[in-house]
């Protein structure tokens, strides 16, 4: 990960989130540059990875900082991938949330293989009622 740094909380605009979202192939409302801005000023937890000034991973999270914690986003560029960037923010993200917190995520069909790699156990007692918009 030469050349690659994290912060925690980082102040980031909607046009570098949605960059992020695209390179990434991630599904995400990127050109809805309102709502990504929402979900900036929403987030409990926001752990960014950077070169230089350019943003290239973020790992956006909701929780109470007692039970449970949602990373709703982890997104790395496509031409940061398999470098370990991705694993990084999440360990930044269980540093914030400690051990008495589990972290859940919801995965893409595309990232199915990935999580479990880095520590994820799959789960099959889940639900969900999908977003309208």
């Amino acid at each position: 990960m030469e050349n690659i740094y994290f912060k925690l909380d980082a102040k980031i605009n909607p046009e570098e989130l949605s960059a992020v979202f695209r390179m990434s192939g991630l599904r995400r409302p990127y050109e809805d540059l309102n709502r990504l801005q929402k979900m900036i000023e929403n987030a409990d937890i926001l752990v960014t990875a950077w070169e230089n000034e350019k943003l290239v991973g973020v790992a956006r999270a909701i929780t109470d900082f007692s039970y449970c914690c949602y990373l709703s986003d982890l997104a790395v560029d496509n031409d940061y991938q398999k470098r370990g960037i991705g694993r990084e923010l999440i360990r930044l993200v269980q540093e914030q949330i400690g051990e008495e917190v589990t972290l859940l995520l919801l995965a893409s069909p595309i990232a199915m293989e990935y999580y479990p790699h880095i520590g994820f156990d799959t789960v099959n007692n889940g639900y969900i009622i999908p977003r309208k918009k």
